[in-house]
């Protein structure tokens, strides 16, 4: 535009120019700030569900379903589903166990009812994150439960 501009109750002239090398500042900081943001998103896919099955002697002892994680690692746990439809005990106890300062620790405790509860147990329905392996057990109460199997399924999204 041309002309001289001037910024009321000023008297001296306004210069464009550095006007436009600072909105030109604006314009790549935001290309930046726009470009780290599209680079979080695309990064947080989730890894393959992971989904299985184990067989033990449920009521002889606890026993172990599943390990999710690994020391050292980082990930967020987005879900982990437990299937008790082959149980029949009326209490069913499962246990998460994560090392705290390096020593294994319960972190989790509930127990169901495989005759009044759900078959599919949603143990976690929300984010966690983790940085360590975390143990997943079962424990019944009857002993009609050993050797049966208990599928589970967990979905995991790694993190940088």
């Amino acid at each position: 535009m041309p002309g001289e501009f001037y910024i009321e109750g000023r008297q001296q002239k306004v210069d464009l120019t550095e006007i436009k090398n600072i909105i030109s500042e604006v314009q790549a900081a935001i290309s930046r700030v726009q470009s780290s943001v599209t680079t979080l998103v695309t990064k947080s896919e989730g890894l393959a569900p992971v989904t299985g099955s184990t067989t033990a002697d449920w009521q002889a002892a606890e026993s172990e379903v599943v390990t999710i994680g690994a020391a050292g690692v980082r990930y967020k746990v987005h879900s982990l589903l437990l299937s008790i439809h082959n149980l029949a005990g009326t209490t069913i106890t499962v246990r998460l166990y994560m090392p705290v300062n390096d020593v294994e620790r319960r972190v989790y405790e509930q127990s169901f009812n495989a005759a009044t509860d759900p078959p599919g147990l949603w143990v976690i329905n929300g984010t966690l994150g983790i940085h360590q392996a975390l143990r997943v057990t079962l424990q019944s109460s009857d002993a009609a439960d050993n050797g049966k199997a208990v599928d589970y399924d967990f979905m995991l999204e790694a993190m940088s």
